[in-house]
This record gives structure tokens, C-alpha cells and sequence, in this order.
């Protein structure tokens, strides 16, 4: 086994993004992959992790990059200022994503027809709004994501979904995790939600220590929802 790692840069519009490829290149190719949508701080050594964890099951994955070659935020207002253009144009955060996508199927070692995405907090969000907008993705998982819908006219969501919940998050209450199970169901979709109780948002993250704004993480939540990723991506990738 020998795990392979590149940066890849690439473009929507005139920004200059930049993504984190990996594979094993000791499994025959071409292989199935997983786009990973960083949460609100930029693409970083959490997500990058995370694609050489699937490396290693298996899978081409490609970190992507929602905000442009080396933007990163430290801080809560810096990272605010990253997703806020985003947020409020639903239809521009699609097409970013969506430029992701379109590189990672471009790579040769991946099987342009089994691809999954998966994303973080807004990272989550940005994998939902993939499905939404109609993707031709086998499925998407979203991990203590926004759930927020895009306020977009409705298509018919190809992919199956996987919502990987903190009950008690404060940033998606349950009204917001009702209204998406309807969403999903309007738009003939293959959903399941997995709620976590007693868990905030950003449980998978181990710096997240933030209890009095609703953020920490959980070792259960976040080993029980890896679990629950894995079973999904056999499923929607063989």
C-alpha cells in the first residue's frame, strides 16, 4: 500500500481554488471516490485526514475548496466572512461545489460514475445543496451540517442521503430537522437521519470545547457516525 497525495488546483469562474487529492495506488483503478466539504474555516488538516482515512479503505477522495487558493479563517469573524457570500447566494455555492466534483471525476485514477460527497458543518450544508441541486452523485453524507434549505426551485434528488445529526445542536434545532425530512421526501429521495442525543455540534471535532455556544465533541457520536459512513458508502459505492 502506498497512500499518494497531490494538491490540485483548479477553478470556478475566475477563482483559483485549490483541493487535496489522495489514493492508494496499489488498488487496481479506476476506484470509487468521496468529495469532503471542509466546515466554515477552509480546507484543513481535519478534512485532510479524513480523506487519507478513506485512502486507506479504498477510495479516491478530494478535499475540495470552497473559498479559494490559501483562504482560511482563524477566527469566528474571519470564518464568518468566508461563508456569509456563500450562504447568501445558494446558487453560486452549488456551482462551487459542483467544480469540485467535476475535478475529482476528472482525475484517472477514479470511476467517474461511483462518486459519493461528504462535508462538515457547513461543509454538510454545501454536500445537502450538491444533492439538492439534482447531482448525479450516488450519495452524500452530511455531518453536523446546516440543514438550512436553499430557497432554490425543487429538483429531483438523485443521490442518497445520509444526515449524521447532533440532537441538541443549536445551529440546526429540531424544527430545522423536521422541515428537512420533509424536504427529502418531497423530492423522492433515499434519506435516513441518525440523531445523536445529548450531542452538540462539531462532534466529530476534538477541538471543539465550546459548550456555551453549543459546540464539543463527542467520542461516541463521532465513532457511531464514521460507522454509519462507512456501512453508507459500501452501500451506494459497490
Amino acid at each position: 500500500m502506498a497512500i499518494r497525495e497531490q494538491l490540485i488546483e483548479y477553478r470556478e469562474g475566475s477563482t483559483v481554488l485549490e483541493g487535496f487529492f489522495c489514493y492508494d495506488d496499489a488498488r487496481p483503478g479506476p476506484l470509487p471516490a468521496v468529495l469532503i466539504s471542509h466546515a466554515w474555516n477552509g480546507r484543513d488538516e481535519f478534512v485532510e485526514r479524513k480523506a487519507r482515512r478513506l485512502a486507506w479503505h479504498g477510495y479516491a477522495t478530494f478535499a475540495l475548496d470552497m473559498f479559494g487558493k490559501g483562504k482560511r479563517g482563524e477566527t469566528t469573524e474571519q470564518c464568518q466572512a468566508l461563508i456569509t457570500p456563500l450562504m447568501q447566494d445558494r446558487k453560486w455555492l452549488a456551482r462551487r461545489i459542483t467544480s469540485g466534483l467535476e475535478t475529482l471525476r476528472a482525475q484517472p485514477q477514479v470511476d467517474a460514475r461511483r462518486v459519493a460527497a461528504m462535508g462538515f458543518c457547513f461543509g454538510g450544508l454545501c454536500v445537502l445543496d450538491l444533492a439538492r441541486s439534482g447531482a448525479d452523485v450516488r450519495g452524500v453524507a452530511s455531518f453536523h451540517g446546516l440543514l438550512k434549505p436553499n430557497g432554490l426551485p425543487a429538483h429531483k434528488v438523485h443521490s442518497k442521503v445520509l444526515i449524521l445529526h447532533g440532537y441538541d445542536d443549536p445551529m440546526a434545532p429540531p424544527d430545522d430537522v423536521l422541515a428537512v425530512a420533509q424536504e427529502f421526501t418531497a423530492a423522492g429521495a433515499d434519506w435516513q437521519l441518525h440523531a445523536f442525543g445529548n450531542t452538540l455540534h462539531a462532534f466529530t471535532n476534538p477541538h471543539a470545547n465550546d459548550r456555551a455556544n453549543g459546540m464539543a465533541y463527542d467520542e461516541a457520536a463521532d465513532r457511531r457516525s464514521w460507522q454509519a459512513l462507512r456501512q453508507f458508502l459500501e452501500e451506494v459505492l459497490r
